[in-house]
């Protein structure tokens, strides 16, 4: 089998997601053989650096030892089991430790899938805690402009990017938008603080006049991921912990992209200092091995459904393998990985070398603004003087053939090439990553 034979065959069958598969027919699909460490191989002897692990998810590494060894002693006892009615150890053990290290106040543990799953769990907790608390008039969410938060069309309603949400805008729930808090093109700490604090008080505004049918605000703390790696300071957080305290309404922390040590803390609300109200976590939970997803609230909420079974107040959601055994032993092998290897002290040497890699690139003709949270980089690129973003350019994939063509896996979000890489990766293989990436710029943009 060669990559050409197994694409071909990819193409008569397969739908790929967040793909125009006619793109296919000038950009052949890459069959990917096997992986190891920050690395994957195609059938034809190939390699790429996976700089953006695999979407998100893998941390530490393809074919990770520890993990491949934790997965397969638990395939020898249990698989999976309804998780109605039943447990089991390793969703017991992963629930306690999930609580052990999530911020105070996250009592409670709900397994799911995956992210989007993860928000709408979340997103139906809250509106039926009002409820069952006698407040059915709040049923409406805020989001921020430029959320993400996944493409279930619970997620999809309350995330702010048009590529995804505006075909399906008809079967969607309408949200309250307020202004990103992002300090995009603002170059001094003092002016980004002053952004921040104008976005709360537009937040307040908002509050203020709709709180009583305001379920939750829903936030993706501190990086906007899929809206093109905007970031902002935890001092927002800060202010919007108090303002939702304050009106009375929940707050959803999407940390499912930028949880498990991303930002250089285990959780980004850590550098807020704060505790939401509901905590959704996926992607890296289970190491990039298998779906996962976990919703954290707090044992208030929890007592709020805790009734007699036929006054309805019970949360009835449920996924057929919600609490997969071989899963939760994903996630446990996982977090067992970031105390075997202090992960984010060896992270954040991993983000400062990132960092001065990047650095002489900041005055690049080609770039409007390199920014940076943690592990997670992105690099904007320069438009022309007076000439408005045009998607059909598809100058981020140009960046990306270029890649692939120098052994370097990456995936633009449209002009913004960025680099999310596994923590195994290497001071080398980051220099070959940005080096790469920045020769993939050149070319792209003329």
């Amino acid at each position: 089998m060669n990559n050409q034979q197994l694409a071909q065959r990819d193409l008569k069958c397969l739908w790929h997601p967040c793909t125009q598969m006619k793109d296919h027919e000038s950009l052949p699909l890459i069959p990917i053989k096997n992986g190891r460490g920050a690395w994957l191989y195609d059938f034809d002897g190939h390699r790429y650096l996976d700089a953006i692990s695999s979407w998100w998810v893998n941390l530490f590494g393809h074919a990770n030892d520890h993990i491949n060894q934790r997965i397969n002693a638990q395939m020898q006892q249990l698989e999976h089991c309804i998780f109605a009615g039943y447990t089991h150890q390793p969703a017991v053990d992963l629930a306690e430790s999930l609580v052990a290290i999530t911020p105070p106040g996250l009592e409670r543990v709900f397994l799911a899938d995956n992210g989007s799953s993860a928000v709408e769990v979340a997103l139906k907790m809250s509106f039926h805690y009002w409820l069952n608390c006698g407040h059915g008039r709040k049923h409406r969410f805020v989001n921020l402009s430029n959320a993400y938060h996944g493409e279930t069309l619970g997620a999809l309603a309350v995330g702010d990017v048009p590529l995804y949400k505006n075909t399906y805008a008809p079967l969607l729930m309408e949200p309250i938008t307020a202004p990103s808090p992002d300090c995009f093109g603002l170059s001094t700490e003092d002016a980004c603080q002053a952004n921040v604090q104008d976005k709360l008080n537009a937040m307040q505004q908002i509050l203020e006049a709709h709180h009583d049918t305001v379920c939750a605000v829903i936030v993706e703390p501190l990086v906007q991921c899929a809206g093109g790696m905007r970031m902002y300071p935890p001092s927002y957080l800060t202010g919007l912990r108090d303002l939702c305290d304050e009106y009375q309404v929940h707050l959803i922390a999407d940390e499912i992209a930028v949880g498990f040590g991303r930002t250089g803390t285990l959780f980004a609300c850590e550098q807020a200092a704060i505790s939401p109200d509901f905590m959704c976590l996926s992607k890296g939970l289970t190491g990039g091995y298998l779906p996962l997803s976990a919703v954290l609230t707090g044992e208030n909420i929890y007592q709020a459904f805790y009734d007699d079974y036929t006054k309805l107040t019970a949360f009835l959601h449920s996924h057929s393998y919600t609490g997969n055994p071989l899963a939760c032993t994903a996630a446990l092998a996982t977090l067992e990985l970031f105390e075997k290897n202090d992960t984010l002290a060896a992270n954040r040497k991993l983000a400062e070398h990132l960092r001065n890699t990047l650095a002489p690139y900041k005055t690049h003709p080609n770039v409007a603004e390199i920014r940076q949270t943690g592990l997670i980089a992105a690099v904007e690129l320069q438009q022309a003087p007076g000439r408005p973003f045009d998607w059909r350019e598809r100058r981020g994939r140009r960046v990306y053939e270029y890649g692939l063509k120098h052994e370097l896996l990456i995936r633009p979000l449209g002009d913004v090439v960025y680099f999310m890489p596994p923590y195994v990766i290497t001071p080398d293989e980051i220099e070959h990553m940005v080096h790469t990436a920045f020769a993939g710029i050149n070319e792209a943009v003329r």
